[in-house]
């Protein structure tokens, strides 16, 4: 598994500010490193986050609820999510129906994973390459 750090998340933030606008800066240092750690946590040995969608949709309800930035957050979270499914295989395919479930940012993480489940895992065709 493939994992974004904090500095890639910072990247991601200043080229959607760049591209969007927005002011830029880091409102906590601690809490967008605690954001992007979040998809890696375990609990007595097992992943709080068990597969690929979880780990996307804590990464983008951590980075949206922390508020690391002064501005951009939820669009960060957003496409820090999309980036994280891609870079870790998802076919395109797949993470176009993945993106109308990481777009409800007002969602808590639950919320995220229930439209991921019913947007993506249970589609026969959803995880096919060709």
């Amino acid at each position: 598994m493939n994992y974004l750090t904090a500095e890639q998340v910072l990247f991601i933030h200043a080229r959607i500010i760049e591209e969007t606008g927005g002011a830029h800066g880091v409102r906590d240092l601690g809490l967008l490193e605690s954001a992007a750690a979040r998809p890696q946590a375990t609990f007595d040995g097992e992943d709080l986050y068990p597969d690929l969608f979880t780990k996307a949709a804590a990464l983008m309800h951590a980075l949206i609820q922390n508020h690391p930035f002064v501005d951009g957050n939820k669009r960060t979270g957003t496409v820090a999510a999309g980036l994280f499914l891609e870079i870790n295989a998802l076919p395109q395919k797949s993470l176009l129906r993945a993106s109308l479930p990481l777009s409800r940012i007002c969602l808590d993480y639950y919320q995220i994973w229930a439209g991921y489940a019913s947007t993506c895992l249970f589609s026969p065709d959803c995880l096919n390459t060709a």
